[in-house]
Parts: structure tokens; C-alpha cells; sequence
């Protein structure tokens, strides 16, 4: 969440982090958190739930020994039913339960960050044209996942996955004090482009890793970037074979093997935010989030 402008304290916290090796922090956070030793991984289970206070009343195993490592419980499943979705089929629900950090329209090719910092469309799409396009002048979402909550996506409406980037870049933290302090945080961190043509037109959802976060993984083709690679990297589906997807609204389209980033992005003139999605506001997984505005298909 960011409602405030950065503050000199915010600025000594975040920009320390750039002189850390993320990538290796990242893989060496990622490798223990595997760890099946069951004394040490309830242990840690039990130490996360305390310090975050994280809600276990919604999850469909509460203790720790069911969980086979801390990934696990991390990535936990949800009782089923404890978060409905509207009767109405058009509208747009949250793909997450978290925080908005900023909601609004697109200008031009500037998507706002925190109070008083903006940055380019272009850089979190990866230069990428025909994307660029697409979401000028549309709407954004960018909804914060804390270390506390569910951390599994699912789709905001119904949607044909057209193709993926994978971005590679930074680990920053996605902390409110980062994205006040830190210039374009989101088109410097690695991250997923995820496009779907959807109802409501095209639809980009994008998956933005962070610190101790760089492993990200999608329903249809797992674990995103296992190896670091450090290049650009885009799949176009093939929409005539086994390889198409489509997901219907609620569906789970990924999950992060530790809290971030989601951002979603409309077209000009198809969706319209609800007045509910305001800074700073929390948001559950199927939360009405926008509707269809009148000219959309």
C-alpha cells in the first residue's frame, strides 16, 4: 500500500536492498523453505503464523504438521466456500486476497506507483509494441499480497490465455516503503506477463516477483524461470492444440512460492473500476473489483 509520499526513513530502508545478491538470496530462500525436516519446518510454520499473524481459520489444514514443508503452507489451499463470487457472471472479482496499492487509469503510458511517483507502461511490458498498444490509455490495478495472506491467483473473469513474457530483472521488496522509495519498481523487478482475451477485452495479468519471492508458477506450465535466466522470454500459446488455455472466472491461474505483486491491466474504455477499489483498501479473492462499462462486448 502506498498513500503516502516517501519519507527519509523509507529511503534508508529500501535502498540498502540494491547492494544485495537477490537472485542468490532468492534460490537460497527457495531451497529452505523445502526442507522436510519435520521438527525445523513446524517450527517455522508456527513462528510465521505467530509474527504475521496470519488468519488459519480459512484454511483448509490449520496445522502446521499437515503441511509437508513450509512452501506448502505457504501456498496453502482455502476451505472451499469461504470465498463466494458474485451471482452476476460479468462482474470483475479480485484475483487475490491482499491490499490495493494503486487503482486508476491508465495516462497515456504512465501507470501510478505511489503518491507522487509514476512510471512507464512500456518498461513492465518489456519494450513489448503490440502490448503497449493494447493497454495505452486503459485501466490498472496494482494489489499488494502480504506475507499473511493466501498467496494463490485466480482469475478475475474468464479469459483465453494468448501468450506469456517472462521478464527477468530485480528482486526488490514490493513493501509500501519500497514502492514510495524505489523509481519503477515494477518494470524492474522479474516478472510475468500473462495476456487473455476476456469478455471485457484484452487482459494482461502480470506476476511480479520480489525479494526471497523469484519463483513463481502458473497452472499449465509450472515453475517460471527454475534456472534464472536472465533473458527476455516470450511464448505464444497455440490456440488449436492441447496446448490452449482457458479459465473460467475463479479458476486458479498461478500461485507465488512467497508474497508480491499482481497488477492487472484493461483496455481504454471496456471495464470500470468500483468505487470500492481505493488506496490502501483490502481486498479478498472474489471481491467485486470492476464491471463491464456499456461498450464493452
Amino acid at each position: 500500500m502506498s498513500t503516502r509520499p516517501a519519507s527519509l526513513l523509507d529511503q534508508l530502508k529500501s535502498w540498502p536492498l540494491a547492494l544485495l545478491p537477490h537472485q542468490l538470496l532468492s534460490r537460497l530462500v527457495r531451497s529452505m523453505t523445502r526442507w522436510r525436516m519435520s521438527g525445523f519446518k513446524n517450527l517455522l510454520i508456527k513462528l510465521f503464523i505467530r509474527h504475521f499473524r496470519v488468519n488459519m481459520d480459512d484454511a483448509e489444514a490449520r496445522g502446521a504438521e499437515a503441511y509437508s514443508d513450509f512452501n506448502h503452507f505457504f501456498t496453502r489451499a482455502l476451505k472451499a466456500d469461504t470465498r463466494p463470487f458474485p451471482d452476476d457472471p460479468r462482474s470483475i472479482v479480485s484475483p487475490v486476497d491482499g491490499h490495493v496499492s494503486q487503482a486508476g487509469d491508465i495516462i497515456a503510458e504512465r501507470l501510478i506507483q505511489a503518491k507522487g511517483r509514476d512510471y512507464s507502461l512500456a518498461a513492465l511490458l518489456g519494450g513489448d509494441a503490440e502490448q503497449l498498444a493494447r493497454f495505452r490509455n486503459g485501466k490498472f490495478a496494482t494489489l499488494y499480497l502480504s506475507p499473511r495472506d493466501y498467496h494463490r491467483i485466480h482469475m478475475p473473469c474468464p479469459g483465453r490465455l494468448l501468450e506469456t513474457t517472462y521478464i527477468p530483472g530485480r528482486l526488490f521488496s514490493v513493501a509500501a516503503h519500497t514502492t514510495r522509495a524505489i523509481p519503477g519498481l515494477f518494470a524492474r523487478n522479474e516478472r510475468l506477463v500473462c495476456l487473455f482475451e476476456t469478455p471485457a477485452g484484452p487482459m494482461a495479468l502480470i506476476m511480479v516477483g520480489a525479494i526471497f519471492v523469484s519463483c513463481m508458477e502458473t497452472v499449465w506450465s509450472g515453475i517460471v524461470n527454475p534456472r534464472m535466466a536472465m533473458s527476455l522470454q516470450k511464448t505464444v500459446i497455440d490456440q488449436s492444440g492441447s496446448q490452449a488455455v482457458e479459465l473460467q472466472r475463479g479458476e486458479e491461474m498461478g500461485r507465488f512460492n512467497m508474497g508480491s505483486t499482481v497488477i492487472l491491466l484493461y483496455g481504454p474504455d471496456l471495464i470500470v473500476w468500483d468505487d470500492s477499489l481505493q488506496a490502501g483498501q483490502p481486498v479478498q479473492l472474489g471481491q467485486i473489483i470492476a464491471h463491464p462499462a456499456i461498450t464493452t462486448r
